[in-house]
Parts: C-alpha cells; structure tokens; sequence
C-alpha cells in the first residue's frame, strides 16, 4: 500500500477534474420596486477541464482578461476580518480592481477578532472616484464606525442615485445602509442579531437577497456566497462558476464535513495555545478564517511572520501584520501549530528553519500540528505525514490512495489535521474547536458566523 507522501507533490502538478467542488450562481432579475429576488445556488454537472495549480493557489483567473471594474470594500476599526478579506480575495480572483480603504485616520485597522489589517489607502482619497461596486463588510463596531464616515456615506449614496451596484453583510445592512436611508423600499438580509432592526415589511430570512442594485447577507459564514453573487453581477454566470470551482465551494452536502482516525482527545488544563506561522504569499483567507474562528472560541493565538517584518504581503495584496517575529514566538510552546498555504507563501514558510525545527519538537512532543490547502508539501517534506492519514489541496495530489483521504473537508488522525483549505477552512477551524472545546462550543461558535453546522 503506498504512503500519502508517496502521492503528494511538493512540484505542484497539473490538477484535472474538479467536477466534485463546484457552485453555480443565478441571479434572477428583480424589479426595482424591491420585488422578493435575487440569488439561488444550484449545482450542476461541470466537464471535466485541466486547471493551472497556479491559478488554483493564487487566484489568477481567465476572469483576468476581462475589463476591469472598480470595487471599493472600506474597513475601519472592528470590521469582521473574513468578511473583509473573503470579499477582497474574491473579487481580485475574478478581475476586479479592488480598493480597500479605511475610513480611520491611518490605514492600519484592527479588526473584530484582532486581525490587523493594512488598507490601500485613505477613504478620502476615493471620494471623487467613480466605483462598479461598493461593498460594505460588517462587523462591531466597524459597522458603525462605517456608518459614521462621511465620505464613505456620500459615496455610497450616489452609488444608490446612479444605480450602480452596492452591497453589505452582517451588521453593514441594518447599521449603516439603514440610517443613511439606503434600504427604503428594498427586500433586506442581515445578521440574526440585527434583524429586528430591519424594516418588518421588507426584512427577509435569507442568506443572500439581491434588491435591484443592492444585495445583501447574513455574516461570515454565507461570505463566500455573497462575495460569488457580486462577481456574477459584475462579470457574468461563468466566471462566478469558475472563481466557485477554485475556491473549492460546493454544496453543503457534496461531502461529509469530517473524517477521523486514531482519535486521541485534546484536552488541556490551560487555555489552548495555538501557533500559525505566516509568510509573504500565505492564503489570505485561510490565516484569517482559521485566526477569526479559534479566537471567538477562546483560543489564545499567536499569529508569527518568518519574513524580517511583521508586515505581510499575503494572497491576493492583502496586507496583515503578524503579532510578532518567528524567532520571538518560537521562545514559547505550542498546543497546536496550523500551517496555511498558498504556494508562495508554503515556499517561504518551509524554508525557515526555525519553523522546520518548531515543527519537528512539536512532534517529537506528542503535540498537535495541521496544514491546509498547498502547506500539507512542507509536513511531507520533514517526515510528519508518514503512516497518517491526511487531505491535501488537489493540486498537490498526485493520485489518491488509502492513506489519503478523498471526499471530505478535514481529516483527524491522531495529533494531526489537515484540509484542502480555502472555502474549506471554515470547517478546519470549527474541527479544531470541537476537538478542543466540545461539538456545543462549535456549534455556538458556528451559530455566530451564520455558517450550517450539526446539531449532533
């Protein structure tokens, strides 16, 4: 029986047939009166294409070639990060010139969770630019923080007077769009905990509402659907589908959530400490899903760079600054180490040695390690895959085996998680949570993304 290390590859072969991870979005015409709308998600079956790992792993798309349209996604101080970056990370995957902006005196924002996030540039420097889309992330108080900027409020009201796009997300609908009077007349979503907020008559319990040139949804967890119905608007059906396909979105019952091997518990009698190495090229949305989720839970992360700043330049342009220097965070120990990819940053993350040697001890150890998306290469690279069961990102699979896992979003065997990240990840770190805490605090944790997760 071969090994799994036998069938990754740290070259990054060609991927063929992703028919199993797929999403198609429609968006049906909706009239201008606020007529009940907008976005429903099918699946259907998709032929079988070769894809460029590269365009996998770093987003590039045939969307590329198209004209660019012009997005602004504005941050401020307590914006919720994934809601943020998965919109950020989506649309610059399908072609669109994205500006993110802070509507704070500096462009450096701490985020809802601790995530700091570096804008593009200032707010006021957007204010005589003419934008295809304006997309609000939620988020407290970063929704208020939105709602009390005014060039951003005059921006998006002449984006409303002009009929050109404009969305928000979470608390951004009832918080922000509402009292500036931008949802008058419009059937509206948003997160639970505002939706008394909302207009009674036009209030609607749904993930996605498209209402003329406004859409809205719920919160973190239906991100990666809003951000997929924003590209079908700007660019069309097809490569919403496509940025869907690399982004391995799916059905919700296209795949079982989890699988696990040699089950050990993880329990500890201290707060969990959990260690994510980050470097320039690092998936953008896996570091701060992964970030977002543990720390809603209570777990205490560190967030290290093994690049001579803490500045990071991850997928996509987006800017993250890490909470300290590899060498300062390796003086400490670990619960957990969780590697995100990105086929740059999976390069960068296994050349430092200090993180191969982090990784060895905390084997050594006993102690829990993981890898999403491309990093699984850097585990199969020191050894730390041999006899386990794992996932892997497709494009780094050679050709399924025993040892390696298909048909699921996360595997557990024994101290080792993996995942095949992006869309994926959400449900890497709520496993990392049950395993952690229980399946109840996931689950509590999952209710507050708005993301479906089992009762049992």
């Amino acid at each position: 029986m071969e090994s799994v290390c036998s069938v990754l590859s740290f070259s990054y072969p060609k991927l063929t047939s992703m028919a199993t991870l797929h999403s198609s979005f429609r968006i049906k015409n909706v009239a201008s009166s606020g007529q009940r709308v907008a976005a429903t998600v099918k699946t259907s079956e998709i032929p079988n294409k070769t894809l460029n790992p590269f365009e996998v792993i770093l987003g590039t798309s045939t969307a590329a070639s198209l004209p660019p349209k012009k997005v602004l996604v504005p941050i401020g101080f307590g914006t919720e990060e994934m809601e943020a970056v998965i919109m950020v990370d989506v649309l610059r995957r399908a072609g669109a010139d994205v500006t993110v902006a802070s509507v704070e005196p500096q462009l450096q924002v701490e985020a809802s969770c601790g995530t700091k996030l570096v804008a593009d540039t200032s707010i006021s420097s957007c204010s005589d630019q003419i934008f295809d889309l304006v997309a609000l992330p939620g988020g407290m108080p970063g929704s208020v923080r939105l709602r009390d900027c005014e060039v951003l409020e005059k921006i998006t009201r002449q984006q409303a007077e002009k009929r050109r796009l404009y969305g928000a997300i979470c608390a951004a609908p009832a918080v922000t769009l509402l009292p500036w009077g931008l949802l008058r007349r419009k059937q509206t979503t948003c997160h639970p905990a505002f939706f008394d907020k909302l207009p009674t008559f036009w209030a609607v319990k749904s993930n996605i509402q498209v209402s003329g040139v406004l859409t809205t949804s719920r919160g973190p967890g239906t991100c990666f659907v809003f951000a997929l119905c924003l590209v079908e608007q700007l660019f069309g059906e097809s490569v919403a589908k496509e940025i869907g396909e690399l982004l391995l979105v799916g059905p919700a019952d296209d795949e079982s959530r989890k699988e696990e091997f040699n089950k050990i518990e993880w329990s500890f009698d201290h707060i969990p400490r959990v260690l994510i190495p980050v470097a320039n090229g690092s998936e953008v949305i896996e570091v701060v899903t992964i970030v977002d989720i543990l720390r809603r839970a209570k777990v205490d992360i560190t967030v290290a760079s093994v690049e001579k700043s803490v500045q990071i330049l991850a997928s996509q342009g987006t800017k993250i600054i890490a909470d300290k220097l590899i060498g300062v965070a390796a003086k400490s120990t670990y619960d957990l180490i969780v590697l995100p990819g990105g086929n740059a940053g999976a390069e960068r993350l296994s050349r430092s040695r200090i993180l191969k040697s982090l990784l060895k001890e905390q084997e050594l150890a006993g102690r829990m390690y993981g890898a999403v998306c491309s990093s699984s290469a850097i585990l199969l690279k020191q050894g730390l895959l041999e006899g386990k069961k794992a996932i892997a990102h497709p494009s780094i699979v050679r050709k399924p085996t025993d040892e390696l896992v298909n048909n699921t979003k996360v595997v557990i065997d024994g101290n080792l998680i993996t995942s095949s990240g992006l869309a994926t990840v959400a449900e890497f770190a709520l496993a990392i949570v049950s395993k952690l805490y229980g399946h109840a605090r996931a689950r509590s944790v999952a209710e507050g993304l708005v993301y479906e997760y089992p009762r049992t």
